[in-house]
């Protein structure tokens, strides 16, 4: 039986919420940032390998154009209105994969269950982001991959702190933090950075490929 009891329910509700509310005019939002995310995901993708691949955090479905088309897909999402627009652009795309509600802070998977987990600008909005790597570290394989995009704190501390300053008003607006710790946030979780590569603004968008600690 998983253990949820660590989970702050409320804060999980609210970030429910407020990807609801946006879900309608999620993709409208990002349509220029994802001109320069859309080679980044490519990117992702390449290292990714199965036969089986959970992807947290899928949203409208923004990498489905990516994935591989010789592995066994499972992807979850928060929030219902973004997990039904993922299931017309997985349709529209003529893709086959297990698309249901789930929360990386408690997934519901037996142990070991994938070879790659896969996340894309997710460890942003989950309320208890070490609980979320904790699970991912759970459900992989030993000698299994989780490959993270994200953007994280900016490594100047000048902008860092800006960011910091900022952060309670993006939140409101976007759901999203923007001066997460994510490469800490990693190794408080027990997981092996094998690389970590600094794609874009400054340090502040990252491409990580973990492994679990015992393996």
């Amino acid at each position: 039986m998983l253990n949820t009891s660590r989970i702050d329910e409320r804060k999980t509700a609210i970030t429910r919420t407020r990807y609801q509310r946006l879900s309608r005019i999620y993709d409208l939002m990002e349509t220029l940032p994802e001109r320069r995310f859309r080679p980044w995901r490519q990117k992702l993708w390449a290292l990714v390998q199965g036969p089986r691949v959970l992807e947290v955090g899928v949203g409208t479905g923004k990498n489905m154009p990516f994935w591989p088309c010789d592995v066994g897909m499972t992807a979850i999402d928060l929030t219902p209105g973004m997990l039904s627009r993922a299931r017309l652009r997985a349709q529209g795309l003529h893709l086959k994969a297990d698309l249901h509600l789930g929360d990386v802070q408690a997934l519901d998977f037996p142990d070991s269950s994938f070879d790659t987990a896969v996340a894309t600008f997710v460890f942003c909005s989950v309320p208890d982001p070490v609980l979320g790597l904790r699970e991912l570290k759970r459900v992989v394989k030993p000698g299994g991959r989780i490959v993270l995009l994200e953007h994280v704190r900016s490594p100047n501390e000048v902008v860092g702190k800006l960011m910091d300053m900022l952060n309670p008003l993006i939140v409101r607006i976007m759901g999203a933090n923007i001066n997460r710790r994510t490469v800490e946030n990693v190794q408080q979780a027990g997981l092996i950075l094998e690389r970590v590569e600094d794609l874009g603004m400054g340090g502040i968008v990252k491409l990580m490929v973990l492994r679990r600690s015992d393996w």
